[in-house]
């Protein structure tokens, strides 16, 4: 399965991110992403626990048994080793985290997710790929720019990363240009005004803007 999952995220390229999404929409949203194309979606953890742990993993779960594998499903903004443990038996493949912590990307491994945590620097991602991590999450990739990614990886080109944090549908080429193995989007497909008002046709034309570039 580990083998499967590292596939689509290389052959597909762009996983969605749903944050703080209220259950009732979830599965039109899902369902709007999957119309545009996208066969990845991370479902991230709220830090500051406005929706709680229970209230995420019950997501994941509930998307998982909708699609089967049809999608395949990960877990955002992870921590901790118990938000790992919740996300792996809520069904999801993959573990994100916008930090390198050694004791969530060992847990991942040892569940046989994939691990995909965040880090910038050469050194934050040397590091998290000795602790075993799959992919490098290069975060806020957007912020930093085409430069930044491209002067940072050309030593570590071994590592496969992805990008995360600005990045859109102008800037989408640029950035798998450069070697990456994917890109995760956020608000920039999965937008809150839309949803809360229905237009789920319209989170489909976003997704779209990206799938359309990849395939």
């Amino acid at each position: 399965m580990k083998s499967k999952v590292l596939e689509s995220i290389s052959e597909n390229k762009i996983i969605a991110i749903i944050r703080k999404l209220e259950t009732d929409k979830l599965i039109q949203t899902v369902e709007a992403l999957k119309e545009g194309g996208i066969k990845l979606i991370e479902v991230t953890f709220d830090q500051r626990g406005e929706f709680s742990e229970e209230y995420t993993s019950g997501q994941i779960k509930m998307i998982c048994d909708t699609y089967g594998d049809k999608l395949y499903i990960g877990a955002g903004t992870v921590m901790t080793v118990r938000q790992v443990e919740m996300a792996y038996k809520a069904g999801a493949k993959y573990i994100i985290s916008p930090n390198v912590n050694k004791e969530v990307i060992k847990k991942t491994v040892e569940l046989g997710m994939i691990s995909i945590p965040g880090a910038l620097t050469p050194t934050e991602i040397e590091t998290a790929h000795s602790y075993g991590a799959d992919i490098v999450k290069m975060f806020p990739a957007g912020e930093l720019g085409i430069g930044y990614v491209k002067a940072v990886l050309a030593p570590l080109n071994h590592i496969k990363t992805m990008a995360v944090g600005g990045v859109d549908e102008k800037n989408l080429k640029d950035f798998l240009s450069l070697g990456i193995i994917g890109v995760g989007v956020g608000s920039n497909i999965v937008k809150k005004d839309l949803i809360a008002k229905g237009e789920f046709d319209k989170i489909t034309k976003f997704a779209l803007n990206y799938t359309r570039q990849i395939n």
